[in-house]
């Protein structure tokens, strides 16, 4: 790929964007890329750290392609769904995908990284959709999963009023789910990928796929929803062993711990 280079640390892929000269922006290739490591990852892949080189998670689209490309309304929104169907294949996957975060998380870089499961950030973490500053729009999912995130009045505020959010305030709306010091987000993020992928295929399963789909469900349904993935996960044969040892007292207590 020359976008994104993969290493493996285990279970885990750390996918890194590399196009430092242009902040991290998005451009068609980089978006394919995604879409190609998520749409047949690899079986052994039991979570992933989506970080990326340089100063700045992600720009947002990359301007200076859609100038020079010059498309038209059918084109533009052809190139919008592939980015839907890529974080689609993110958010609505198996693996679950912790985004380590640091400098500007702006516009599509904000779309690309609510499509994680769980974002941790570095104290320069700063987050904006100024679309309205620059008579453009969203179109990579923002309006569905940033707004689902922290309301759509807040959505719209920030980008009619133009406010850039620092990562306090970022953790506040729960575009933040972590915050740690300067440098160390891509350790933070491995060590919760690495613990991640220790869970059952079926568990990540259900917790990723069904949290976000019932969401989008009536009450009822949601339930219904609900309990057809309890009966498959309480009724795993791999349970049992668990069980046994929670019984035992041998299972990890659960301590309460600081953000």
């Amino acid at each position: 790929m020359a976008n994104i280079e993969i290493e493996r640390r285990g279970k885990v892929a750390i996918l890194t964007l590399c196009r430092r000269e242009r902040r991290n922006a998005l451009d068609e290739s980089t978006i394919g890329e995604i879409d190609r490591f998520f749409d047949r990852p690899d079986p052994a892949i039991r979570a992933v750290v989506l970080r990326t080189d340089g100063d700045h998670f992600c720009a947002g689209l990359d301007l200076q392609e859609h100038y020079e490309l010059d498309r038209g309304p059918v084109e533009f929104m052809r190139m919008c769904q592939g980015w839907h169907r890529a974080f689609d294949k993110m958010q609505f996957g198996s693996i679950p995908v912790i985004a380590a975060m640091k400098g500007a998380v702006v516009g599509g870089g904000l779309e690309l990284a609510a499509a994680t499961h769980v974002r941790v950030a570095e104290p320069s973490t700063f987050f904006a959709l100024p679309e309205g500053q620059r008579g453009v729009f969203t179109g990579g999912g923002a309006t569905v999963r940033v707004a689902r995130i922290i309301t759509p009045a807040r959505m719209i505020d920030m980008m009619i009023a133009a406010r850039t959010y620092d990562v306090k305030r970022g953790f506040d709306c729960g575009l933040v789910h972590e915050i740690v010091g300067e440098g160390e987000a891509d350790a933070r993020a491995l060590a919760i990928a690495e613990a991640a992928a220790e869970h059952y295929d079926i568990t990540n399963f259900a917790i990723l796929t069904g949290i976000s789909r019932i969401n989008d469900m009536s009450t009822t349904d949601g339930l219904f929803a609900e309990s057809l993935l309890a009966g498959m996960v309480m009724t795993n044969p791999q349970l049992r062993p668990s069980l046994e040892a929670f019984f035992a007292k041998k299972a990890p207590r659960l301590e309460p711990k600081g953000e």
